[in-house]
């Protein structure tokens, strides 16, 4: 069974920086596809990165595209979410998910994934 466990939200001034971080516990972490979203109230949740397991290579919503960088470290079972220049559009709810080899085409469907984590409170005041 897969927990994760979402850190690192707060408080941060337009044009600030964040680090979130996201703890992944159970088997072949390798192997999941990781992905982060978020979710604003009465919104749809919104994809934000994703990578997969087997490749380095990440994906971004063109919102944040060079601003947000997504990083996995699998000796630690982490993904991290560093969020520069942010903007007060990007208060949300962060959410970390996962899922087993995921298609890069459904990288970005929050549908696709079946684990989640609790989420973590970003806020960026302007």
């Amino acid at each position: 069974q897969v927990q994760l466990v979402e850190s690192g939200g707060g408080l941060a001034p337009t044009g600030g920086s964040l680090r979130l971080s996201c703890g992944f516990s159970g088997y072949a972490f390798r192997s999941y596809s990781m992905g982060w979203f978020r979710q604003t109230p009465g919104s749809e949740r919104e994809f934000v990165a994703a990578m997969k397991g087997s490749s380095s290579s990440t994906y971004y919503a063109n919102s944040v595209k060079g601003r947000f960088t997504m990083s996995r470290d699998n000796a630690k079972n982490t993904v991290y979410l560093q969020m520069n220049s942010l903007k007060p559009e990007d208060t949300a709810i962060y959410y970390c998910a996962a899922d087993r080899q995921l298609r890069t085409s459904s990288l970005g469907l929050s549908s696709q994934y079946d684990d989640w984590g609790q989420g973590t409170q970003v806020t960026v005041s302007s």
